[in-house]
């Protein structure tokens, strides 16, 4: 079942990030990261709960895009469920709560970027309605 990702959950957003995406960040800073966005309301997340365990299966945190070149809607910037949950159906639970969340604001879309080697994920997103509309880079320089 849907429901809003909470400061307890930080141990399992851990283990899903770890699992699901390759990402090892500290207990410590996921969770001063989710008490601040939590408060941002440019920054939104939904979680997916299993209605028996009551386990964190998975989670989607979408930011508000906007732009001086088009209407706003989200920008995906995590999709993530535990590897041994995927094929269940809860990536697209997760994605059709953020379309609720989204037609409730008035956006005009959801986007997300996903690395060029995540084929699996790609038909994923296309298999729910998703589709690619450009490549590119991405460039960063850490400070």
């Amino acid at each position: 079942m849907l429901r809003n990702i909470l400061l307890t959950d930080v141990e399992a957003l851990c283990q899903i990030n770890k699992q699901a995406l390759g990402y090892c960040f500290s207990t410590e800073k996921t969770g001063q990261q989710l008490a601040k966005l939590s408060q941002d309301p440019h920054h939104f997340f939904i979680g997916f709960e299993d209605s028996e365990t009551q386990q964190l299966l998975g989670y989607i945190h979408a930011e508000v895009y906007q732009s001086l070149y088009s209407d706003p809607g989200f920008n995906i910037l995590a999709l993530a469920v535990l590897p041994c949950q995927q094929g269940k159906g809860i990536g697209k639970t997760l994605l059709q709560g953020l379309e609720v969340e989204a037609n409730q604001r008035g956006y005009a879309f959801i986007r997300l970027n996903s690395a060029d080697y995540r084929t699996e994920a790609h038909g994923f997103y296309e298999h729910v309605g998703y589709s690619c509309d450009k490549l590119q880079k991405r460039f960063i320089k850490f400070i």
